[in-house]
């Protein structure tokens, strides 16, 4: 490409090199370069500073909110554990209290029923003593009616009156009380 120029140049007729610059050039070029780079840390530089410590100052900011977050959302974490851990606790004391409960209604129940049973055993016993008892003085006064009667139709003749009957049937009902424990006594 050189030879191609300074074949160029031959052409035109021209001496002057065409690759070195004037020397008038070279300076006003020097000084407008200057002169631009002046300008740039005069007026660029310093914005261009500002605006990389501002993004630098927003980044930082940005990450130390970022650790502050964090370090408050794992405390926050730490305590909904804590809070997790301590109602897992207290279900197991409100369970722990209602077995408990349950232990102590069931046996609570169980007394009671066996107080019911014993109550309805011994009233049914009670009432069984005084349905004997009624039938035993029920069939002794038969039998002393009978005894009367047949007492009457062997002997012929008819005891007066009702007390006198009621009388005999007395004597007669404590001589069979008297005979029955001396019958026991001798069956055992």
């Amino acid at each position: 490409m050189h030879t191609h120029l300074v074949r160029l140049a031959a052409e035109s007729g021209s001496t002057e090199n065409v690759i070195v610059p004037k020397v008038s050039e070279l300076i006003i070029g020097t000084v407008a370069f200057g002169l631009l780079v002046a300008f740039y840390f005069w007026k660029v530089h310093p914005n261009v500073r500002k605006v990389y410590a501002d993004r630098t100052e927003r980044i930082e900011g940005n990450i130390e909110r970022a650790e502050a977050l964090q370090a408050q959302a794992t405390a926050l974490l730490e305590s909904y554990r804590a809070q997790l851990a301590e109602a897992q606790a207290e279900a197991g004391r409100i369970r722990e209290d209602a077995y408990e409960q349950q232990r102590q209604i069931v046996a609570n129940a169980q007394a009671e029923a066996r107080r019911a049973a014993d109550e309805i055993k011994t009233r049914a016993e009670t009432q069984l003593a005084a349905e004997r008892q009624q039938v035993v003085t029920s069939l002794r006064r038969e039998i002393g009616d009978i005894a009367v009667e047949l007492a009457t139709k062997i002997v012929s003749h008819e005891l007066r009156g009702d007390a006198e009957q009621r009388a005999l049937i007395d004597t007669f009902i404590a001589e069979l009380s008297s005979a029955e424990p001396a019958s026991a006594g001798m069956g055992g």
